[in-house]
């Protein structure tokens, strides 16, 4: 069997990617401030009532659910859930699919589940999605605080989030190991100050 590796994408190339990447999100004061910032507003929108929904495609989508079911559920230790709700559901997404077209499938439950002084947090590691792009503009036309975690240069979405983390990958899966650290670190930030909790 032959084990040679085709240059640029053997076991130590891709460790090193995901290190550097990991060292952006380390050392980057700005990010850490970004993240804080986001973390403290999601867990205001949250105390006073709000809901948080995600969004994503494809690995992305899987970020948008582990997100929602981490505070819903339980991420550590127990306290009480946390109204966070993917847009996942596979009959709700074909029907708005068939019915409205893929570009909709967001959007429509953005439509559907969201309200004033709620929050919508979108993944898109290319920052292009049209789908994710028409929910972040249903949300803000409604009033919900829109959150990106976005890749490569933030693409559209960039400009048309409230507040975003862009992570600086040149590939899909790279970028989505930092979103779910991101995640994690924003599930951190949100018990503290809701359940005193670290």
């Amino acid at each position: 069997m032959d084990t040679s590796s085709t240059p640029g994408t053997s076991i130590s190339d891709s460790l090193s990617e995901a290190g550097r990447l990991l060292a952006w999100l380390r050392q980057t004061e700005e990010t850490e401030g970004t993240i804080t910032a986001i973390g403290a507003r999601l867990a205001e929108i949250l105390d006073a009532g709000g809901r948080l929904l995600t969004c994503g495609n494809g690995g992305s989508m899987c970020d948008a659910m582990h997100f929602a079911e981490e505070l819903s559920g339980q991420f550590r230790d127990p306290r009480p859930a946390v109204a966070a709700l993917a847009i996942s559901d596979p009959s709700y997404l074909t029907c708005v699919a068939n019915d409205h077209g893929f570009e909709r499938v967001f959007a429509r439950g953005v439509e559907a589940w969201g309200t004033k002084g709620d929050a919508l947090v979108v993944f898109s590691t290319s920052g292009n999605s049209a789908n994710v792009i028409a929910a972040v503009d249903t949300a803000r036309a409604r009033g919900l605080y829109t959150i990106g975690l976005l890749g490569r240069d933030g693409g559209l979405l960039a400009g048309r989030c409230d507040a975003s983390i862009v992570v600086p990958g040149i590939t899909s899966d790279r970028i989505q190991e930092i979103h779910i650290k991101i995640v994690h670190l924003l599930i951190e930030q949100i018990e503290f100050r809701l359940f005193n909790q670290r």
